[in-house]
């Protein structure tokens, strides 16, 4: 089932530049393979949107498959950076703008930032990231809005080699990082510190690590999340 999944994602791709991430580029994808009509909703139940996400979750894959290969060097910041870059510039930009196109509607909006939140794991994990109380929320937060506002400044870039986004990212990680220097400057401070541990060491980063929000789905893909 699962490569007849793949076999259906990668045929509607194809017409996704004549008809958006919709069910009529699905339908047009699995017509080509041969595929019967009602077997389109076993392996994408929400057609077009499914699609979308699909494309998304290949793009985390091979993210995670690059930073698991360990090549990036230089300042934590600068992964970071690279990192977010990577995930960018390996994407072919008219499928992720018909990907945002879709994940623009109201009603895919959770949808949406679950995908973002996502990548911002891939990233987090990909990097060693430790973290098992509430910095593991908040680093992926952060890093989600970081990212998303990204997206959207990369998608209208046209300067060479991207260098307006890389410009706009950079600026975006240093507020990141001004701010977390005066969180640690702030709990530094005499029972601050204490009191922030009170208020939120319950908290503990999930053992499976999903996005918040996420329910699973019988037809779902790795790590259980639903791609369909």
């Amino acid at each position: 089932m699962t490569n007849e999944r793949d076999r259906l994602i990668d045929a509607a791709l194809v017409h996704v530049v004549f008809d958006g991430m919709s069910d009529k580029a699905v339908a047009a994808g699995a017509r080509d393979i041969g595929l019967a009509p009602g077997l389109i909703r076993v392996h994408l139940p929400r057609g077009g949107v499914d699609l979308a996400a699909a494309y998304h979750r290949r793009g985390d894959a091979a993210l995670r498959e690059w930073l698991a290969r360990g090549t990036l060097q230089g300042r934590f910041r600068d992964r970071i950076t690279d990192a977010v870059m990577r995930r960018l510039t390996s994407t072919d930009r008219e499928m992720a703008r018909a990907g945002a196109v879709v994940m623009a509607l109201p009603q895919h909006a959770a949808l949406g930032a679950r995908l973002i939140w996502e990548t911002a794991d891939t990233i987090w994990d990909g990097l060693g990231d430790t973290s098992e109380d509430v910095n593991w929320y908040s680093k992926r937060a952060t890093l989600s809005t970081v990212y998303g506002a990204t997206v959207l400044y990369w998608l209208g870039d046209d300067s060479p080699g991207f260098q307006d986004t890389r410009a706009f990212l950079d600026r975006r990680i240093e507020g990141v990082m001004r701010f977390e220097k005066f969180k640690g400057q702030l709990g530094s401070l005499p029972g601050v510190g204490a009191l922030g541990a009170f208020a939120t060491g319950w908290i503990r980063a999930p053992r499976r690590r999903p996005a918040p929000g996420h329910v699973c789905h019988p037809a779902a893909g790795p790590e259980g999340r639903a791609d369909a």
